[in-house]
């Protein structure tokens, strides 16, 4: 569609004839505790716990703790990497900057190998899940002769069906855009924690009852490495030659344990002030928590459960360490059950993790031209980036498919990308303090400088040891280092040809009006052209904006302005950004998106102003917009997932949150048939019934005989019953008063719905 001569009118241009779109730099973020930052780190991180002793001690033999509890002190190493690059918060994101520093093929290279991670730890969490599932299973049929323990096969099977139906839950989770909640990630990691001390405080007490000795020393004599542990280099007299060789294939075999590295990137935007002190604290939390949970777990494994047994359950440890514990076998059945429930939260919750932070990184290299426009289509019904969620989720599945269940084929094709990753990160973080040098917040210590040039001593060693310990699992991997390399220039193919795609298709575009992008810092009248006491019409998917129809159908010429704001939501990516670049915010999908607009706005003569912001919460971001706006009203669509009820709580929920400060807005939520839902938003007075009126007049005239001569008002009365319930509550009733007002409310409801 071209530019009409109405253009100028409807998009509020400044007289060169192309629609103005204010494009908002500063995001309008929500923000979390470092608690809360820790626990969506460690439902990622912590649930390699589950399987990372095993997996490792299945190629290494029993001095594996060693190595997994070297792997998890390393692991601060790496994070103070994370802290440094999230501490950059380049301009459009770490990706950019990388791809400037190191060039456009090692940058694709670099997303690449992250995605094999992302999509990789999907099935291994959700198959280990499984198999923690058929474990208890079968131990039960065993305790309770019911039946006969479930057969290795039969094990497989229900670890790869569960991971199956928990994938497609999440699945259809994210194709309906229902958010991570930082909230239920704290009461995970609050019911692993009462796990993890009940676990640590029997095992201590086991230990010492048996005198259980620690695992043999990690010394290249004590390893075990057998030929599916030495991989190609099986025959090969250098693992025994030098000794380091074969510590660094032991730590290849236990790289597992510091999986999901990566998400701490992923919420750092979401830390609030003082952000890195902040970050610092989530990290050591992290650190801490992890340390302790996940080494002890292996040391207890092999000090506790016989060697005869053990081998049996290297993909269930912890299940098998419960059932090796001292005491009563009903109390250790009770144990086992509850670790089950905590691991499969924690294993499904990292499910999610991998589709949410998957979404995340397709859809900024999408932002980036690397990947086309189609990726990022808005689904029909939901708004969100369907096309990406089921692209992700189809090769997850496919994954689980191949594995049919098995842990440890996961675990080496899993280790490819955490390796690989983390080693492109560091190499990034390096390169970038000679292609970007100045001051930083913070630097991985131990800087040196030499006639001036900085000598990042830190810095170079932890990448130097990520390589080698990378290298050295392409020669001890095979199966994974072909899976891996063969996944990784394919995506790499599909990237460089969709880019070249992109950009020879930029001319497609011309059909949809051209825009003139303003930035500004914040999004105030001024800047977008509107008065105060505007209308408010948030917009995410050119496939529902009846509710802007509604609007401009209604509104008279002159005297009130329309702003049409579109919310790009910034998605968890591991990529720590700023700000986003005006061609980040502002795609093609976003001018499809305002080309309808302008088109519903030309139709009907009217004019409209249109504004793009940033945030990481939908409701609190269009709030805020409203807010910097002065809007008076704020119009909606009905959301796809919720009912009015509930959207219109979630909205009322992102109010509260706003500050001190909280506008009140006139909030209309319109429906596909053309009804319409009124609320205020703020305190206001309530919309009484006409019972309810004659009931406090009721009230009001009884009173008021008996009070006589003094004088009661009916808003006497109000306050006087308010303070009465205000009362209960504060004398510890409260439950008596919800279950009043909760026979109140179905008393009600009941009146409402007709029998049949």
């Amino acid at each position: 569609m071209s530019s009409s001569s109405n253009t100028p009118a409807a998009a509020g241009s400044r007289g060169n004839g192309i629609p103005r779109v204010i494009v908002a730099t500063t995001a309008l973020l929500t923000f979390i505790s470092f608690w809360r930052a820790a626990a969506i780190v460690l439902n990622d991180l912590a649930s390699s716990a589950y399987y990372a002793g095993g997996e490792a001690e299945g190629y290494i033999g029993k001095t594996a703790p060693w190595f997994i509890l070297a792997i998890m002190l390393f692991s601060y190493a790496v994070r103070a990497v994370y802290v440094e690059s999230c501490s950059m918060f380049v301009r459009g994101g770490v990706y950019r900057a990388v791809k400037q520093s190191l060039g456009g093929t090692l940058a694709k290279f670099s997303v690449s190998a992250l995605m094999f991670d992302y999509i990789l730890t999907g099935p291994i969490s959700g198959v280990a899940a499984g198999q923690y599932l058929a474990g208890l299973i079968s131990e039960l049929l065993q305790y309770s002769h019911l039946g006969n323990p479930l057969t290795p096969n039969q094990v497989d099977f229900i670890a790869a069906s569960f991971a199956i139906l928990v994938t497609v839950y999440f699945w259809w989770e994210n194709t309906k855009g229902i958010p991570e909640s930082s909230e239920k990630a704290l009461v995970i990691m609050k019911l692993v924690t009462v796990m993890v001390v009940l676990l640590i405080a029997w095992c201590i007490y086991t230990a010492i009852l048996r005198h259980s000795p620690l695992p043999p020393w990690p010394h290249p004599k004590n390893l075990r490495l057998n030929a599916s542990a030495l991989g190609w280099l099986a025959g090969s007299p250098l693992p025994h030659m030098f000794g380091i060789i074969a510590i660094f294939i032991a730590l290849g075999h236990s790289v597992l344990a510091m999986s999901g590295e990566e998400s701490l990137a992923q919420v750092y935007r979401e830390i609030e002030s003082p952000k890195l002190p902040n970050l610092k604290k989530a990290g050591l939390v992290i650190f801490v928590y992890s340390l302790v949970f996940t080494s002890l777990v292996s040391f207890f494994a092999v000090m506790i459960i016989p060697d005869s047994v053990r081998q049996s359950y290297l993909e269930n440890l912890i299940g098998g360490l419960a059932m090796s514990l001292h005491g009563p076998l009903i109390a250790r059945l009770i144990f086992h059950a509850f670790v089950v429930v905590v691991g499969t939260l924690i294993l499904a919750g990292a499910v999610n993790t991998a589709i949410v932070g998957s979404n995340g990184v397709l859809n900024r290299v999408s932002e980036d031209g690397v990947l086309s426009s189609w990726f990022r289509q808005p689904h029909p019904r939901f708004g969100t980036s369907y096309r990406i969620i089921n692209i992700v989720v189809g090769l997850q599945i496919l994954t689980i498919f191949i594995s049919r269940g098995d842990v440890t084929f996961l675990a080496n094709l899993y280790a490819f990308g955490v390796i690989w990753s983390f080693t492109m990160n560091g190499l990034a973080v390096l390169v970038l303090r000679y292609t970007r040098p100045g001051v930083r917040e913070f630097q991985v210590p131990f800087n040196f400088y030499i006639r001036g040039v900085q000598i990042p001593v830190g810095l170079s060693l932890i990448t130097l040891t990520l390589f080698l310990i990378a290298v050295v699992n392409l020669f001890t991997k095979p199966v994974a280092t072909m899976a891996g390399g063969t996944f990784s220039i394919l995506l790499f193919i599909v990237f460089t040809i969709s880019e070249r795609r992109a950009h020879r298709g930029g001319a497609a575009h011309m059909e949809m009006d051209q825009f003139n992008l303003e930035l500004e810092s914040e999004l105030t009248p001024e800047a977008v052209g509107a008065r105060a006491g505007n209308i408010l019409v948030p917009v995410s998917n050119h496939f529902n904006l009846y509710h802007l129809g509604n609007v401009l159908d209604r509104i008279k010429p002159g005297r009130r302005d329309v702003v049409v704001l579109h919310v790009r939501l910034l998605r968890r990516s591991a990529s720590g950004e700023n700000e986003l670049d005006a061609d980040q915010l502002f795609g093609s999908i976003e001018q499809h998106l305002f080309s309808q607009a302008l088109s519903m706005a030309e139709k009907r003569g009217k004019s409209i102003r249109l504004a793009v912001v940033a945030s990481n919460d939908l409701w609190e971001g269009i709030l805020r917009a409203g807010a910097s706006l002065q809007s008076s009203t704020i119009v909606i669509g009905r959301s796809a997932k919720d009912n009015t009820e509930e959207q219109a709580r979630q909205i009322g929920d992102a109010w509260e949150k706003l500050g001190d400060i909280k506008p009140q807005f006139n909030l209309e939520i319109h429906l596909p048939n053309g009804d319409k839902i009124y609320k205020v938003l703020g305190p206001h007075a309530p919309n009484l019934t006409a019972n309810e009126v004659n009931l406090l007049h009721r009230l009001w005239l009884r009173f008021s005989d008996v009070l006589a001569p003094q004088e009661l008002h009916h808003h006497d009365v109000v306050h006087f019953a308010l303070e009465e319930v205000k009362k209960e509550i504060e004398e510890g009733k409260e439950d008596a008063v919800v279950t009043r007002l909760r026979a109140h409310l179905d008393a009600n409801q009941s009146k409402r719905t007709p029998s049949s």
